[in-house]
């Protein structure tokens, strides 16, 4: 369409209507600006509670579709001795008295009134560093209290997401080395969709002046910690947190939420569960949403929110999938997953058989007259040896080098009374495989140990070594004792 303009007047009306049309669209640009934290800001609270506060793995009750509010928190600080792996104690300064500190569950818009009380039986000073809080330090600089003392600050909660709080008096590092880290969700005005379960996992790394698995009660290394060289890697504060009867559970169907955090104070995180595949993960505890994902990083001092639904019976694992640190410094747990299989998805094996590589001609020799082959049987030394080679094969992963074991997961083989008390139930172990909870050295284990695929003679010379290593009997176990053991429960 074509306008004529025929007099000065229609031009200004004109120019005008462009400036407003420009000053609309500049005005809508400016509102698509205005940022959730900007708009929350303004959001009226209704009312007054006391926050539910939760020790891992539990986590308060979801906020669901409440109003924000007037949200009291209070917060005791503890230095406390606990057990970090067995037989291993540490004292840890901690928020509420668990490694991670208390699980902190508000929703954008609330005015949180935090009250920080250190007990009159500490030693030191602390603070709390919210990385849910905008503000100076995070409320560190509004919250350090002395021994018997309480301070109280006031905070809105603006951005929406899962935060890492932490002790910041220096130094910071230490105090976040000894324990003191938690997670304070915000969540979204409505609430997080409902799932089934939901469980607080936080990944920490600690620093000792003995090596792992030194027994007794063990100092901060601080050398240790500047070198970034940890002796422990855990979830929720110490070796076995979340495994036998501690593991975290779920049914068959159900939707499962995961609030990891990772305290730190030095190591990123490689959070995995073994057997499943994450439907969503909240990257970073915000806002973008990432879908099937195998494993997500955590930062020090970061978080994250994972979902999955499981559709199968059995032992999940939860991981740092930097492995060792899993299974030789301890950042492992399970989700146990009861209910009804579903072959369709995961059927088992379905077959077992014998893999000949150089294919079935070779493995069997020509028929004629049988020539007896002489054995010459070894003596107990030239079996140690023999047994200590395929031990290192074998068995050193689970058992490790000194028969030590992995604390709550893999028992040890060094004075076993388990060993010790019955050399046919070692062997039938060897032969078929263990599971099951069984107590070792007045400990209990809950674990799967597979069948191995060994000759009589493989099995009877790696338990003639390990039951002449560690302070174990002595007992000389020969291939005809495995022999007959294995046709005892062949029949």
């Amino acid at each position: 369409m074509k306008t004529t303009f025929k007099n000065g007047k229609q031009i200004k009306i004109a120019l005008i209507g462009c400036l407003a049309l420009s000053l609309g669209l500049f005005a809508f640009k400016q509102l698509a600006d205005f940022s959730s934290a900007d708009r929350n800001k303004y959001i009226e609270v209704e009312g007054q509670m006391e926050a539910e506060l939760t020790a891992p793995p539990l986590v308060p009750k979801p906020i669901g579709s409440r109003d924000a509010t007037k949200l009291i928190v209070n917060m005791e600080v503890k230095e406390m001795e606990s057990e970090l792996a067995d037989g291993v104690k540490y004292t840890y300064w901690t928020f509420g008295g668990s490694v991670p500190g208390s699980f902190i569950r508000t929703r954008v818009g609330d005015e949180v009134e935090f009250h920080l009380r250190n007990h009159p039986d500490n030693k030191l000073s602390h603070n709390i560093d919210l990385h849910a809080v905008t503000g100076q330090g995070g409320g560190a600089a509004s919250s350090l209290v002395a021994p018997g003392h309480e301070k109280v600050f006031n905070f809105k909660t603006l951005n929406p997401g899962l935060y890492v709080y932490h002790c910041a008096t220096a130094p910071v590092g230490m105090h976040i080395a000894n324990g003191m880290y938690g997670l304070i969700l915000v969540e979204p005005e409505g609430g997080l969709p409902a799932v089934d379960k939901e469980y607080y996992i936080m990944q920490g790394d600690f620093y000792t002046k003995g090596k792992n698995g030194d027994q007794g009660l063990q100092a901060f290394d601080m050398d240790k910690a500047v070198k970034e060289q940890p002796d422990y890697v855990v979830f929720n504060g110490k070796t076995g947190s979340l495994v036998g009867s501690k593991a975290i559970t779920a049914k068959v169907g159900e939707t499962v939420r995961l609030f990891v955090g990772n305290g730190g104070p030095n190591l990123v995180s490689s959070f995995h569960v073994i057997g499943e595949i994450f439907d969503n993960v909240r990257i970073e505890g915000g806002d973008m949403v990432n879908h099937n994902v195998q494993t997500t990083l955590i930062p020090s001092g970061g978080a994250a929110i994972v979902e999955f639904k499981v559709d199968v019976p059995g032992t999940l694992i939860l991981v740092d999938h930097s492995i060792f640190r899993a299974f030789n410094k301890g950042a492992l747990g399970m989700l146990k997953v009861e209910g009804p299989e579903d072959k369709t998805i995961y059927s088992g094996t379905t077959q077992e058989g014998i893999y000949l590589p150089e294919g079935g001609a070779i493995q069997t020799m020509p028929k004629g007259k049988e020539v007896a082959v002489s054995k010459v049987a070894k003596t107990i030394p030239q079996q140690i040896q023999a047994g200590k080679d395929v031990f290192g094969k074998v068995c050193f992963a689970c058992h490790q080098s000194e028969g030590q074991g992995i604390p709550t997961v893999f028992p040890p083989l060094a004075k076993s009374d388990y060993l010790n008390a019955d050399s046919k139930r070692a062997m039938n172990a060897v032969l078929h495989g263990l599971t099951g909870e069984v107590t070792v050295n007045g400990k209990k284990y809950n674990n799967v140990m597979t069948s191995q695929n060994l000759t009589d003679e493989e099995i009877a010379n790696t338990l003639t070594f390990v039951y002449d290593s560690w302070g174990n009997n002595k007992t000389r176990i020969t291939a005809a004792m495995v022999k007959a053991q294995r046709n005892q429960n062949s029949h």
